[in-house]
């Protein structure tokens, strides 16, 4: 299973390193990862396996929103379902 993780904020050093380190630590493995960074605007696309988390799906998503409520980032998680879903369309 996997997910897609998404975050738009204004740059900052870290960005990168949080996020990944949020997965890290719940057990999910970064697969791929693009980045832009747009004027002072960084956006970011994750996709992640969520197959060897430990902790469930909308623990993991809540870590996410609780880290960018912190730091002002707007960070999005889909799980693939919903993501194949919605472009299937």
């Amino acid at each position: 299973m996997k997910a897609v993780v998404t975050v738009i904020c204004k740059d900052m050093v870290g960005i990168l390193a949080k996020i990944s380190a949020i997965c890290a630590d719940k057990g999910a493995n970064v697969l791929e990862v693009t980045q832009s960074i747009m004027q002072d605007m960084f956006a970011m696309i994750m996709m992640i396996d969520i197959s060897t988390c430990n902790v469930p799906f909308s623990a993991l998503t809540e870590e996410f929103e609780k880290v960018g409520d912190q730091l002002g980032l707007k960070i999005h998680v889909m799980h693939e379902d919903v993501f194949n879903s919605m472009h299937r369309i």
